[in-house]
């Protein structure tokens, strides 16, 4: 039982990054310097999100 929460939990922060990811994608660089966000800093900012998932 143990283990199929552990497995959950990991897809659960895998979709969260993934969902992260194409979503920040998406927006053009004004949109992303007005959250302080930079394009090269995408793959930060979904890895954290996951890891809060």
């Amino acid at each position: 039982m143990l283990l199929w929460g552990f497995i959950a939990k990991q897809i659960r922060r895998w979709q969260a990054y993934r969902r992260t990811v194409v979503e920040l994608s998406q927006l053009d660089d004004r949109t992303l310097a007005d959250i302080n966000v930079s394009r090269s800093e995408i793959f930060r900012v979904a890895r954290q999100a996951a890891a809060a998932a």
